[in-house]
């Protein structure tokens, strides 16, 4: 099995902010060529890494979206029943087909078994499929080879992925999965963290308004009785919207005012109770 990229280390992205710990638990999961299974809470930049990882190390990026629905073989490949009946019916295709093989398409892990360099495989949500899948899917990553049954044929990797697994920890996942895996909580940034990041977003944001943002965003975050808090994406999102506006005042910030609650809030409950709160933040 050839490898690439095996020499360089990762150290952050363009627009990724990347403490000591996590850059220590990334590299040695790519010299030691384990999976790596990345926990915390929606908007703290899981999925982010595997994408700043393929863009630091010019790697292609394959992302496989979990579904509860999956089966694990939709992962590795399908067979395209419906096409070839198809061809052999209209017999206007170039396909052969009696070549079953011409008929088989690749998967997400499939792809990154086939392809000629080392890529990123980005495993998202890991947690919304079933312990059979999750252990199946590791003993295919484990042997880095799977069988496709209607050509009898075995796909061995050309190259080991870098594999990211994330999950939002709603579900327990079984001690089987978790053995085979590096593991990193990668917790809410503090404030001070927040602030490297946002200034990696915006190079040139006024120091009032930033200290301001991020003042009101962690009030915000402590609202009770909200579902789902704003996360950094949000923040991020919420400071263009200000910047974007001509009439915004970084003193309204400061009075208690919060302007466009709804790029930090997607969901109509959180967004009363925000609204709520926020008028508590003038009284």
């Amino acid at each position: 099995m050839k490898q690439a990229n095996e020499n360089k280390k990762f150290t952050g992205g363009s627009k990724y902010v990347l403490d000591e710990e996590l850059a220590k638990i990334v590299n040695i999961s790519m010299a030691l060529e384990m999976p790596l299974l990345l926990k915390g809470e929606p908007g703290t930049g899981k999925t982010m890494l595997a994408h700043a990882i393929a863009e630091a190390l010019h790697m292609r990026l394959i992302v496989l979206n979990v579904k509860s629905s999956m089966k694990l073989i939709d992962a590795l490949y399908q067979y395209d029943t419906l096409t070839r009946l198809n061809d052999s019916r209209f017999g206007d295709s170039k396909r052969d087909v009696s070549n079953i093989e011409e008929y088989i398409r690749m998967g997400k892990i499939g792809q990154s078994f086939v392809s000629e360099e080392r890529v990123v495989l980005l495993i998202d949500e890991i947690d919304k499929a079933d312990t059979d899948f999750q252990d199946d899917m590791l003993d295919v990553l484990d042997q880095m080879e799977f069988d496709i049954i209607e050509i009898d044929k075995t796909m061995k990797a050309k190259n080991r992925p870098v594999i990211i697994i994330t999950s939002n920890a709603k579900k327990d996942l079984s001690d089987p999965f978790l053995g085979r895996c590096n593991f990193h909580h990668i917790a809410f940034p503090e404030p001070d963290m927040m602030r490297r990041i946002v200034s990696v977003h915006f190079s040139d944001i006024d120091k009032e308004l930033l200290e301001s943002a991020i003042r009101t965003f962690y009030r915000l975050r402590e609202i009770k009785g909200v579902e789902k808090k704003p996360a950094t994406r949000e923040l991020i999102n919420w400071i263009r919207a200000l910047r974007s506006d001509p009439d915004f005042r970084v003193k309204d910030l400061v009075k208690g005012e919060v302007p466009y609650l709804g790029v930090l809030y997607k969901k109509s409950p959180d967004y009363v109770v925000a609204q709520n709160a926020v008028t508590r933040f003038r009284a």
